[in-house]
């Protein structure tokens, strides 16, 4: 009895080994933070430029250093954080909702049109993400939060889409669904009451990794000069100062930046497969 107990406590144990990244969690917890209280943290404000101090490596009274307009690259590196990661949530938001609606017109639409829908979808993913956005944005013109936050959500929800029909055309036969179609529940009630929040722990982990994807988007752009004005500080825009850094052997406008950048991706990538792990061995053990 007591072999049976533990053979089917070891069948319901989850099937990942993952552990719950803590660290991730703390370090993307912690930017945030830090980021939203920046006019309250920081030491100087972001703009601010102090002709003595150009180029000053990292020292007590700029732990960080200063760029090469004398500016505090710790005030830069928290204000930047609050530009690239409101872009990439809000980029991020806008794509799953676009994914959502999308995938679930095709997944209940008729063979033909789910069909032609999912070929338009092919057809957009063969072109390279960040080509559509840099053709998008040259035509858009000035950057903006909002604009690089559109822009790169129109042009990012192609690939959840996908997964979003899939489990559409698995929930679709589901007696509760049927049921809701039956006593005259719409598309929109449907979706909002039934499918949404069935299949949404499904493409979490596409969500979190939107917006690492989001940042990144953004930072090419501000490295290849599309990105953000000089006056709109971000992540990527401090990215793109590295070139004349390189030319003045300032490696710290290279290296911190890059680091909290890097950590930061990294972070929101070990949270998304986190997710995604979680919910498959939760799916798994049903």
């Amino acid at each position: 009895e007591r072999g049976s107990i533990r053979g089917c406590a070891m069948r319901r144990a989850p099937m990942n080994s993952r552990k719950k990244p803590k660290a991730a969690i703390a370090i993307l917890t912690a930017s945030v933070i830090l980021s939203l209280l920046a006019n309250v943290i920081a030491p100087y404000a972001p703009n601010y430029m102090n002709s003595d101090v150009i180029g000053q490596a990292p020292s007590m009274r700029h732990i960080f250093g200063t760029d090469n307009m004398g500016r505090d690259l710790l005030s830069l590196i928290l204000y930047g954080g609050r530009a690239s990661l409101i872009i990439g949530t809000l980029s991020a938001m806008l794509s799953t909702f676009i994914a959502s609606v999308y995938g679930t017109l095709s997944g209940m639409s008729n063979r033909h049109i789910d069909n032609l829908m999912m070929k338009a979808t092919d057809l957009c993913m063969s072109i390279p993400n960040i080509l559509l956005i840099i053709v998008l944005q040259a035509v858009w013109g000035r950057a903006t939060y909002s604009s690089l936050a559109l822009i790169i959500g129109i042009t990012s929800w192609m690939q959840m889409s996908k997964v979003i029909r899939s489990e559409v055309r698995r929930l679709r036969k589901s007696e509760f669904v049927l049921a809701a179609e039956l006593y005259g529940g719409g598309f929109w009630y449907v979706l909002r009451r039934h499918l949404f929040p069935n299949y949404f722990s499904s493409i979490m982990f596409m969500a979190v990794s939107n917006i690492g994807s989001a940042i990144i988007a953004e930072s090419t752009l501000s490295f290849m000069g599309l990105g953000l004005p000089i006056s709109e500080i971000s992540w990527g825009s401090l990215m793109s100062l590295s070139q004349d850094a390189l030319l003045s052997d300032q490696w710290w406008m290279i290296i911190i930046p890059g680091c909290v950048l890097i950590s930061v991706l990294v972070s929101i990538t070990e949270i998304g497969e986190y997710v995604r792990e979680r919910n498959t061995s939760r799916h798994s053990n049903i």
